[in-house]
């Protein structure tokens, strides 16, 4: 298999797996403000007034270094 290791070692800052559940909760959030704008005749808002991606479980990722100690740990998929 060639694409069996990972290329990249990145991984997130926190402990959350993901980022899933909040993009659709923030998702809904904004589809929910632009009917109802649009019922309205105003126009749509913007989707970061809605979703403030700062609130999320996970901060975004963060690079790890070759000499750091979980290197071959978040390099194995």
């Amino acid at each position: 298999m060639s694409r069996s290791c990972r290329k990249t070692p990145k991984c997130g800052i926190s402990m959350a797996a993901s980022e899933k559940r909040d993009k659709q909760i923030a998702n809904r959030r904004y589809r929910r403000a632009a009917t109802v704008a649009v019922s309205r005749g105003d126009d749509s808002p913007a989707y970061n007034v809605i979703a403030d991606p700062w609130t999320y479980s996970k901060d975004g990722k963060q690079y790890i270094p070759r000499d750091s100690d979980c290197y071959d740990e978040i390099m194995r998929k």
